[in-house]
């Protein structure tokens, strides 16, 4: 089954991590995700820009909306994410336990609903 591995992180406090602190990061990162494809388990997977590089989109009464980032005042925000297949939820969770992510914030694991589950056969 494949799951989504969503990487939450508080942007504000990334932005005054001292550079030698980011380089162990990265380095962490890219040992994880080699861990990953060494395992097979790794389908996709990238970090993602600022949340004020975010657009939403809205259609209301047919006419769109648009509106740019930053949302909502949270703590974390969605930073990146990992698409893993896995045999069940337990491998996925131990997977997202290993991930850097889940010491610094949070990793949010989500079963994807494939389609062939809920299309109708014909």
């Amino acid at each position: 089954m494949r799951y989504m591995l969503m990487i939450y992180a508080d942007e504000a406090a990334m932005a005054n991590v001292p550079t030698e602190a980011t380089y162990q990061m990265s380095a962490a990162y890219d040992a994880y995700t080699e861990a990953l494809k060494k395992s097979g388990t790794w389908l996709a997977g990238d970090r993602l820009r600022p949340s004020q590089a975010t657009t939403l989109v809205r259609m209301t009464d047919g006419k769109t909306s648009v509106l740019d980032g930053p949302y909502a005042d949270t703590k974390e925000q969605l930073a990146g994410f990992y698409m893993i297949e896995a045999e069940d939820a337990d491998a996925a969770i131990a997977w997202a336990a290993r991930c850097p992510a889940a010491s610094t914030g949070t990793v949010e694991v989500r079963p994807i609903w494939e389609m062939a589950d809920y299309l109708p056969r014909k």
